[in-house]
């Protein structure tokens, strides 16, 4: 049952297992976790696509739930009025057809869309938490600006993606203050897009350490031999990546220099003095994985998200969005995603710049880890209703 919250969705394009499915889907039809399939309990009112193409679902399913479709931003957040017309906007600018620029970059709109929600807040005098999916955008002068328009208006954030709320296997969730002295997180896929969640599954974690999260001095990126020749000169810990590979139960054989395809690391100095690293080993791993040293100790722990679908990882994120919405309060630092997002940028640039050391004095973005949990899985692998679809109706196994 909805408890009257009134919910606008601005996103790029809606089909099948995109995040715009992964996530608008659950606020209409349900959220299924381990603990249960459960209802919305805030309603979707209204829906902006920034284009319909030939494989979208949204519009059928908007239909069929009785969400109005606009043809503008403004009028998605109007609702039927002519101001502000709901308590929270959900901001999906992931897929879609948008073109690269020559550093990488995919050039998500979500600076455009963020500028059309806070000029609807502005006019209208009142402001309304929005969330925003992944990363803020793919330059980090824009994710600057919404940041500091969202704190000009007052305008509640929550940020990112499912993966810090995995499954870890085992599990593992440092106590706030806990010493930490190298770490790293292993992940593949795309350079940009994966290796984004790849930073953001580091931080997570070491956000959690002695001082908190302190900012970024320094970032730089290598790629093929230069990865293996940057482990020889101590730059990052081969011991730790061999830990966070062994933590994940699907790995390749054989030695990550020999499965790994393109690899490639980031390499990211914290103002603390701290050095954390993002290791993209497609073909070795096909999950994320994580490790560090704490007090001589190595731990790791594996990050897990179901392969196939946008399962009950993103049941996770969107209960926690939807209690967001509903206390005005983000489970975890929207800094966390600000500093992900200035990362991969300088990740990006130092690739396109010939693989150059980027001082980073911008990425002064300290804060302090929750101290609450958020709602999350505390199992190593999917359960109950997490292994099915999204809808009472329809509870088949996602692999069938």
């Amino acid at each position: 049952m909805s408890d009257g919250l009134r919910v606008a969705a601005i996103s790029t394009i809606y089909y099948a297992r995109s995040h715009a499915d992964a996530i608008l889907t659950k606020f209409m039809k349900g959220m299924s976790t381990d603990e249960g399939f459960f209802p919305p309990e805030v309603e979707l009112v209204s829906l902006y696509l920034d284009h319909v193409l030939e494989s979208d679902i949204g519009v059928g399913l908007a239909r069929q739930h009785g969400v109005p479709l606009h043809p503008s931003i403004r009028r998605a957040l109007h609702a039927g009025d002519t101001k502000l017309n709901v308590d929270a906007v959900l901001l999906i600018g992931e897929h879609g057809d948008y073109p690269w620029n020559e550093r990488g970059r995919h050039m998500y709109p979500r600076r455009y869309f963020f500028e059309q929600i806070a000029g609807v807040f502005a006019e209208s005098g009142r402001v309304v938490p929005v969330f925003n999916d992944k990363h803020f955008a793919y330059d980090f002068m824009d994710a600057r600006w919404m940041w500091d328009r969202a704190q000009a208006l007052g305008i509640p954030l929550m940020a990112g993606s499912c993966l810090p709320l995995a499954w870890r296997n085992p599990w593992l969730e440092h106590e706030l203050g806990t010493p930490i002295e190298e770490a790293l997180a292993v992940g593949f896929g795309g350079i940009e897009a994966y290796g984004y969640h790849t930073i953001e599954t580091l931080l997570c974690m070491i956000e959690r350490r002695q001082g908190g999260e302190s900012g970024v001095v320094a970032v730089q990126c290598l790629e093929g031999e230069e990865v293996w020749a940057a482990r020889q000169q101590g730059q990052w810990s081969g011991e730790l990546a061999e830990a966070a590979c062994q933590a994940v139960e699907d790995r390749a054989e054989g030695r990550m220099e020999e499965v790994a395809k393109k690899p490639a690391v980031f390499l990211i100095e914290h103002a603390d003095g701290l050095k954390s690293a993002a290791l993209m080993l497609d073909g070795c791993v096909q999950q994320w994985t994580y490790a560090c040293r704490s007090q001589g100790q190595v731990l790791a722990t594996e990050c897990y998200l179901q392969p196939d679908g946008p399962g009950a990882s993103f049941g996770y994120l969107s209960r926690n969005i939807q209690r967001f919405f509903q206390t005005g309060q983000a489970p975890y630092p929207p800094e966390r995603t600000l500093l992900a997002t200035g990362i991969i940028d300088a990740a990006m640039n130092s690739r396109h710049e010939g693989h150059r050391r980027i001082e980073t004095p911008w990425l002064d973005v300290a804060y302090k880890s929750y101290t609450e949990l958020p709602e999350r899985p505390r199992g190593t692998r999917p359960s109950g209703a997490s292994l099915h679809r999204d809808a009472p109706d329809l509870l088949l196994p996602w692999r069938s």
